[in-house]
């Protein structure tokens, strides 16, 4: 009997969604304590196709006040082998991905413009009863 391969999540950035579709992922949250511990600003950079946009995603599904009781399955078991940080579940989170920002009819700046406006009226409806 054949055992069934997960799925690489190439082009894929969303944490939630490969959690939810059971695909291949490195699990980084034995991470968390260490950058709450870290300065107030951190510079993580790492080559191309190096698991970044997932590792963000990842920090946004774990401290998003909006996603604290709909933290996927994956995520609750890795925070089954360590407790939670006290800022789990704290934060209303900007998240941006400037690849969106991009590709429109209109002028860089204007996509750009665009993306952001889409961004701040979506925070606002989904942050609306924090």
């Amino acid at each position: 009997m054949m055992e069934n391969i997960k799925e690489i999540p190439y082009g894929i950035a969303n944490f939630v969604e490969v959690a939810e579709q059971n695909m291949y992922y490195v699990d980084k949250t034995m991470y968390l304590p260490l950058l709450e511990k870290q300065p107030r600003n951190l510079f993580f950079i790492r080559p191309r196709r190096f698991g970044k946009s997932i590792f963000l995603s990842m920090l946004r599904a774990y401290y998003d006040i909006a996603t604290k009781r709909k933290v996927p399955e994956t995520l609750r078991q890795s925070m089954d082998r360590q407790p939670p940080t006290p800022l789990q579940g704290k934060f209303q989170v900007v998240y941006l991905d400037f690849s969106r920002a991009s590709g429109g009819s209109g002028s860089l700046e204007e996509n750009f413009n665009n993306y952001c406006g889409m961004v701040i009226d979506l925070f606002g409806k989904v942050y609306e009863p924090y």
